[in-house]
């Protein structure tokens, strides 16, 4: 029945490409601080596919920074090869490597990183200037943005005119408007609440869905898992585990609209339907991951009744 339910959800979706975007084999990364060796990674080997949504998960100091920081070409590993779109980045100079992050790479930061002095608009456009895009364009291009993340009409303020929720939204829409193969999301909800971590979870998800981009989240923070399509666990510079969470994802997100449509419909308690969402995917999960995923799921399940009232009432 699970896997007949996958297959339903898995037609109406689209198949998720396969192709293999980043292959990482037997990478090593080790720090010295004087006569001190710190091995940061030990030889990880990993593939990541074109359209997948995959979620680094590791508590501070255990390696998911590095991971993330070497798959971006911002730094080298000490052994091994990393392959983006089949071009070894381990072997470039810097004048490569930044050519490389400028046509490959999108990045969301959990400081959002905006330049104070610049407008909404222009932060978004900054990454079109150094693809030589001329000024009409990358007007258009970013105001299009803007508006897909909700602040079309916003885009003359500066960071300090807006809420944390709001600059994180323009970090997402400078991430995602040069087009990139992979978009990085460094603990992108780490300062915001909990309501606003979900509008954020859903609208950098769904904007990597809508144009079959990869998507790797670093966090700590497991309850995003329900969004991912693999999570890879790391502990002292290790892969503890790879989880396969395609079909849980899938099926979250069906069960989430479906239980939208029911309350919409018949007048149910959107809470309660959305509780239940939230238990039917703990139910999914084994049992450590399950008890390390009720830790809050309360606060996760109302912030997104809360969310899709929201939506609703503006639809209305």
């Amino acid at each position: 029945m699970e896997c007949a339910l996958f297959n339903l959800i898995l037609g109406a979706e689209g198949v998720i490409g396969l192709e293999t975007v980043v292959e990482l084999q037997n990478v090593r990364k080790v720090y010295r601080m004087g006569d001190e060796r710190i091995v940061a990674l030990d030889d990880v080997s990993l593939t990541f596919e074109r359209g997948k949504i995959y979620c680094l998960l590791g508590v501070s100091g255990s390696g998911k920074s590095t991971l993330l920081n070497l798959i971006a070409g911002l730094e080298k590993p000490t052994k091994g090869s990393i392959l983006f779109e089949n071009k070894h980045i381990e072997k470039m100079n810097e004048k490569q490597l930044a050519l490389f992050r400028q046509k490959y790479i999108g990045f969301v930061f959990q400081q959002y990183n905006l330049l104070p002095t610049l407008t909404a608009l222009e932060n978004v456009m900054l990454p079109l200037i150094f693809r030589k895009t001329t000024r009409t364009l990358r007007r258009k291009k970013a105001l299009s943005m803007l508006k897909a993340v909700g602040l079309g009409n916003r885009y003359k303020h500066k960071p300090a005119e807006m809420s944390g929720g709001q600059q994180q939204r323009v970090s997402i829409a400078r991430a995602f408007v040069n087009e990139p193969e992979v978009v990085f999301a460094d603990e992108p909800t780490g300062n915001l609440d909990t309501k606003t971590t979900v509008e954020m979870m859903d609208l950098i998800t769904g904007m990597a869905k809508k144009y079959n981009q990869t998507l790797i989240i670093v966090t700590h923070n497991v309850e995003l898992s329900v969004y991912c399509d693999q999570i890879i666990r790391i502990r002292d510079g290790n892969i503890e585990s790879v989880e396969d969470c395609t079909e849980r994802r899938l099926a979250f997100e069906a069960s989430r609209e479906a239980e939208r449509k029911a309350a919409a419909e018949s007048g149910l308690d959107a809470a309660a339907s959305e509780a239940a969402v939230i238990d039917a995917v703990k139910a999914s999960m084994d049992a450590a991951a399950a008890e390390e995923f009720s830790t809050g799921a309360s606060m996760f399940a109302e912030a997104v009744q809360s969310v899709d009232s929201t939506e609703s009432n503006a639809a209305e």
